[in-house]
């Protein structure tokens, strides 16, 4: 890992640790309203959108910073700087509301455009699981190797989905419905990361937004996972902007993946 890299890393690390304790300060405590896409917000999501940015901009004034809770509803922001920084600053803001541990911060750091490492506060589970392609997994600290290969059947297949599905999709996912075990955990960036760990076999989303899985897209780098968009390419990330469309997705193991394509899910 170069310098430059590895000093951004490991503000970001501390940045996200600082907002651990407010965040489960506030878990299932605070206020929360609608917003017009039908997502929940809080005001713990704004309060730690802009202190993970502010810490990370005073280190690195010249990077790009996106988030879904900071950036202006009205604006397509170009990302210029050799660095850029995606933040989701509660994925699983309904379930953190609630107050269901499955929810957590997801930040991803990208280079020219592409996820390079990502960082996800795990709150169901107390860890930080971080990684990158090329700089490999870690869980709690502790370094994770990649997923074995392992065949995808429905006595041991484990899956993370996100409900509602889209009518159209229904029909194509049946055999995943009906035979194999399902998990929906409520967060995006925990369905895709977990996939990453190999508590999962794979996950299908068709709701997430470039900032729900910007930070597990390089966790699944690093394990080598599959990634299949199913409406064009996510990544290079060349403009942010909170009204962006969803990115619906399918990745996990090969043989998950596999499965997926000869059912219709990937085409």
């Amino acid at each position: 890992m170069d310098k430059a890299l590895r000093h951004r890393v490991n503000a970001a690390r501390v940045a996200v640790k600082n907002q651990v304790a407010f965040f489960a300060r506030q878990f299932g405590q605070v206020p929360s309203e609608w917003k017009e896409d039908d997502t929940r917000v809080t005001f713990a999501d704004f309060a730690i959108s802009e202190r993970i940015l502010a810490e990370l901009g005073n280190v690195f004034p010249d990077d790009d910073f996106c988030s879904e809770e900071s950036n202006p509803l009205d604006d397509s922001m170009p990302l210029e700087a050799r660095y850029a920084w995606v933040l989701d600053p509660i994925d699983g803001t309904n379930n953190y509301a609630l107050g269901i541990p499955f929810c957590g911060i997801s930040l991803a750091l990208l280079k020219l455009g592409e996820p390079v490492y990502g960082l996800i506060h795990d709150f169901a589970r107390g860890r930080l699981i971080e990684g990158g392609p090329g700089h490999g997994l870690f869980d709690g600290g502790r370094r994770v190797a990649p997923p074995p290969d392992r065949p995808f059947e429905p006595r041991t297949g484990v899956v993370g989905l996100h409900f509602p599905l889209p009518e159209e999709r229904c029909a194509e996912l049946r055999p995943l419905l009906t035979a194999y075990r399902v998990r929906s955990l409520g967060s995006g960036a925990l369905n895709f990361a977990y996939t990453a760990l190999g508590l999962l076999d794979g996950c299908a989303d068709y709701k997430v937004k470039v900032w729900d899985i910007a930070a597990a897209y390089a966790l699944a780098g690093a394990a080598g996972l599959e990634f299949h968009p199913l409406s064009g390419a996510v990544f290079p990330l060349k403009t942010f902007h909170q009204k962006a469309p969803a990115t619906p997705f399918v990745a996990g193991s090969a043989a998950f993946c596999t499965a997926m394509r000869e059912w219709g899910a990937i085409r």
